[in-house]
């Protein structure tokens, strides 16, 4: 294991650890819009890498290599994985939970969702817009698996993707800690997913999965999130007592994904 993806790795067991700080269930809390992250994402993340360096290469190897997956299940999973509309995002763990999640059915974990995204992908916006990295489409003809109108073309690092699917991962974990392995890895397939689309670099997406890790380290050990992270795990163990099975070819297609993983050592 890389030593980035091992600081990942350890700063999310840091970031699960703080359930145990959550207030009873029962209780409720208000969010507000006040909520920020103290994480300087431009402090904490290495500088992209540098045009004609090794991690450049590598970058542009795994670029070219991986326009092969056009076509295959891990292309449709990639593209199913590009949609950020929160409840999809949360869907996307279904198979990895046990249940197949229902945003209607958790207020208090979409209010959470919502919140630290909005503090996580502020401090996102900060750090893509001061490395200004050029996405690895851009100049080229090769496939995309989405479309890259709405893709800033200098906005590629860190990956806001890898970002928000890992930091739902990292939330999701915290609240069902006995599901945090396949919950994690779920999360670092969501990542990989913008390598395979084509819209990210391999660095721009373990830059995100540090920048999660980071990030949500720090917002959940918030007090004023503690009664609402009580009632969603509330919530997330209702869903799983009258637990509905997942598609099938879903948890099979995220299954294969995760057992080839495209991040090698």
């Amino acid at each position: 294991m890389s030593k980035i993806l091992h600081t990942v790795a350890v700063l999310s067991a840091c970031g699960i650890l703080l359930s145990a700080c959550s207030t009873t269930p029962g209780q409720t809390g208000h969010i507000g819009s006040s909520i920020e992250s103290s994480v300087d994402a431009r402090l904490v993340l290495p500088p992209p890498p540098v045009a004609g360096g090794a991690a450049q290469a590598d970058d542009d190897r795994m670029f070219h290599e991986s326009r092969a997956l056009q076509g295959t299940p891990r292309w449709t999973l990639a593209q199913h994985d590009a949609n950020l509309h929160t409840a999809q995002v949360v869907r996307s763990f279904s198979c990895a939970v046990g249940t197949a999640l229902d945003l209607t059915k958790m207020p208090h974990f979409e209010a959470l969702a919502k919140t630290t995204r909005k503090a996580i992908m502020h401090r996102t916006s900060e750090a893509k817009n001061f490395w200004h990295r050029t996405r690895p489409f851009v100049g080229t003809d090769l496939p995309v698996c989405t479309p890259t109108n709405d893709l800033g073309p200098h906005s590629s690092y860190p990956s806001g993707h890898a970002t928000e699917g890992y930091s739902v991962a990292l939330l999701l974990a915290h609240l069902l800690p006995e599901r945090a392995s396949l919950i994690l890895q779920r999360g670092r397939v969501f990542g990989e997913s913008r390598i395979v689309c084509g819209a990210h670099w391999k660095s721009d997406v373990v830059a995100g999965l540090l920048n999660a890790s980071t990030q949500m380290d720090a917002l959940l050990a918030q007090p004023a999130l503690q009664p609402d992270l009580a009632a969603a795990r509330q919530e997330l163990q209702t869903s799983l007592s009258h637990a509905v099975a997942p598609p099938a070819e879903e948890c099979a297609a995220e299954a294969d994904a995760a057992a080839h993983s495209i991040l090698p050592d």
